[in-house]
């Protein structure tokens, strides 16, 4: 009986362990567009607003610690992928200090901004906040530098 039971055990915990690693195999981060008020431009996978960090250099991330708070990177454990008008072709990664991967678009790593709070929001836009500016996205990979007014 308890050979049983805990065969059981064992058992239904293998078959939890595998359906978390096959959510874990199926999901990956997705880049997708949007219409918006500054035109058509890049959002994350619930329509939050995708930001390039001019500061940034060949690929890689310069906003870290407080900056990372408040423009969190887009990160991703497998491959990304494009939806609607993004293009997968224009999709890469970039290793951060952090050890975390970050998505890239046309060579920009991309952010979210901590006060963009529902999907088509463009709060970021045009703010010149730790040292550089940060810019909305069009399906192309180019910055959109209109405010939209």
């Amino acid at each position: 009986m308890k050979a049983t039971i805990l065969i059981a055990v064992v058992l239904a915990a293998a078959v939890a362990g595998l359906s978390r690693a096959a959510a874990a195999t199926r999901s990956s981060t997705t880049v997708s567009s949007a219409t918006s008020k500054l035109g058509r431009i890049l959002v994350d996978s619930r329509g939050r607003t995708l930001y390039l960090f001019e500061k940034d250099k060949r690929g890689h991330s310069a906003c870290a610690g407080a900056c990372a708070t408040y423009w969190p990177p887009l990160l991703t454990r497998r491959k990304p992928t494009a939806a609607r008008a993004a293009k997968q072709a224009l999709l890469g990664t970039t290793r951060r200090a952090d050890g975390t991967t970050q998505v890239t678009y046309a060579g920009h790593p991309l952010y979210r901004f901590l006060q963009d709070t529902k999907p088509g929001q463009t709060s970021g836009q045009d703010l010149h906040d730790f040292g550089a500016g940060w810019y909305v996205l069009a399906p192309a990979g180019t910055k959109i530098e209109s405010d939209g007014s």
